[in-house]
C-alpha cells in the first residue's frame, strides 16, 4: 500500500469537529425543547457525516470521492426523502421564507439556519459538496471535470432566481393571502415542484455545457447565502508553496474551476467564495501539497478560470 493510502487519522481532526458539534446541537435542542425530533434529527446527520468520512479516510486517494458521495446519499437522501416526502416539510428556499413568514420553527428553518447561514463559518461550503440532494444527483453523471466558467456575469442568475423566490413568498403572502401550514400536503407540493425544476434545470445544463456543476456554478440560489458566512469559514484548503510543482493538476479537475495554484503560490488558503470543500484538489495532487486547515482568515478574493 502506498503512503498516501494508509489511513490517516488526522483526515478525520476536520470531520470530528462537525460530527461533534451536530451532536452538541442535537443535544442542547432536544433539552431545551423536550422534543425528540432535533435529537433524532442532528445525531442522525452527525452520524452520517462520521460513517461518509470514515470511509473518506479509509479509502486510497483515488477512491475517496466515493466517501463524500455516500454521505451525500445519507444526509441529502434523508433530507429530501424523510423530512421532506414523509415529513412533509418543505426543503426548498421557498419553503424557508414560507416558515420564517408564518414564525415555525421547523425542521427547514433549522436546516438553513445551521447548515446554510451559521454553519459555513465552521464548514465552509461542505454542504454543496457533501449533503446537497441536488449535488447528490448531478454527482452520478459523467462529466466531472469542467472546461472553466462561461465568461461574463452568469452566476448572476443564482442572486436574480434568490430574488424571483423571494419574490414569489411575498406576492402569495402579502398580495393573495396565502398561508403556509406547517406540514400540510401543499408543502409537499412545493417540495415536489422545486425539486423536479431544479434537477430538471441541472440535468439539462450539465449535458449542454459537459459541466456536472453548471447548475451550482449559475442557477442555484442557495451559494448567494453560503458565499457570505463562507467567507469566514474556519475550514478551508491550504497549499504549501513548497511541495507546488504548479502542474495544474488541482485545477484541471476542481468541479468550481478555481485557479488553486493562484492562492497557493502567494501563501493564501484557499480563499475563493466558490470552494465547496470536496477535496478534490488535494486527492488530486501528486506531491500533497494541499491539505484542509484550521484557521482565521477572511475570503472572498476570487481567481477562476473561464472557457476560451
Amino acid at each position: 500500500m502506498k503512503k498516501e493510502d494508509k489511513f490517516d487519522f488526522k483526515e478525520l481532526s476536520s470531520s470530528l469537529i462537525i460530527v461533534f458539534s451536530f451532536w452538541i446541537v442535537a443535544v442542547v435542542l432536544w433539552r431545551s425543547t423536550g422534543d425528540i425530533f432535533y435529537l433524532f434529527n442532528f445525531l442522525y446527520i452527525g452520524t452520517a457525516i462520521g460513517i461518509g468520512t470514515g470511509f473518506y479516510s479509509a479509502l486510497p486517494r483515488k477512491k475517496k470521492s466515493l466517501g463524500r458521495k455516500l454521505t451525500l446519499f445519507l444526509i441529502g437522501g434523508y433530507m429530501l426523502l424523510f423530512l421532506g416526502l414523509l415529513e412533509f416539510e418543505n426543503m426548498q428556499i421557498e419553503g424557508f421564507f414560507f416558515y420564517l413568514l408564518a414564525g415555525f420553527f421547523s425542521g427547514s428553518v433549522i436546516h438553513y439556519l445551521v447548515a446554510k447561514i451559521l454553519g459555513p463559518i465552521l464548514f465552509n461550503r461542505a454542504w454543496c459538496s457533501w449533503a446537497c440532494w441536488t449535488a447528490m444527483v448531478l454527482d452520478l453523471l459523467p462529466y466531472t471535470r469542467s472546461s472553466g466558467r462561461i465568461p461574463g456575469k452568469w452566476g448572476w442568475l443564482r442572486y436574480m432566481h434568490f430574488i424571483l423566490s423571494l419574490g414569489i413568498v411575498l406576492l402569495l403572502w402579502f398580495g393573495s393571502g396565502y398561508h403556509v401550514e406547517s406540514k400540510s400536503i401543499t408543502e409537499l407540493y412545493w417540495l415536489l415542484a422545486g425539486n423536479v425544476i431544479y434537477y430538471s434545470i441541472g440535468i439539462i445544463l450539465a449535458f449542454w455545457l459537459k459541466d456536472n456543476r453548471a447548475f451550482c456554478k449559475y442557477v442555484c440560489p442557495i451559494p448567494t447565502i453560503l458565499k457570505i458566512t463562507s467567507r469566514f469559514s474556519l475550514l478551508k484548503i491550504r497549499g504549501n508553496s513548497e511541495k507546488c510543482n504548479e502542474c495544474g493538476a488541482c485545477m484541471k479537475t476542481c468541479p468550481m474551476d478555481i485557479r488553486i495554484t493562484d492562492y497557493t503560490s502567494n501563501g493564501l488558503r484557499i480563499l475563493s467564495t466558490e470552494c465547496i470543500l470536496c477535496q478534490t484538489c488535494v486527492n488530486t495532487c501528486p506531491t500533497g501539497a494541499l491539505k484542509v486547515s484550521f484557521g482565521l482568515d477572511i475570503g472572498g478574493k476570487e481567481s477562476l478560470n473561464e472557457r476560451k
